[in-house]
């Protein structure tokens, strides 16, 4: 985990000294490789906490928590769509 921080903290002092773009280009891939190891670390600890709530679930018989919980695990994300009905109105 630090080695990711130090890198990028070096690679930042290397562009601010010698802004050139291959500094420019090797500082944006170190930041999208720190970016993409913490939100991967960020995931592991959510599905953590969740696989944890299942498990308690199951063991004091919560079953509809327990069921509900396991089938949003399946379909994983479902974005909700919020539609606006319009009525018009005529005129006579």
């Amino acid at each position: 985990m630090f080695r990711i921080f130090n890198q990028r903290k070096q690679v930042k002092i290397q562009w601010l000294q010698d802004p050139n773009q291959s500094s420019v280009d090797n500082l944006n891939n170190i930041r999208h490789e720190a970016s993409r190891h913490y939100r991967k670390k960020k995931k592991k600890e959510y599905l953590k906490v969740k696989i944890d709530e299942r498990e308690t679930n199951s063991k004091i018989k919560k079953m509809r928590d327990l069921s509900r919980g396991i089938n949003d695990f399946k379909k994983g994300y479902q974005p909700i769509t919020n539609t606006v009905r319009v009525k018009r109105m005529i005129r006579i």
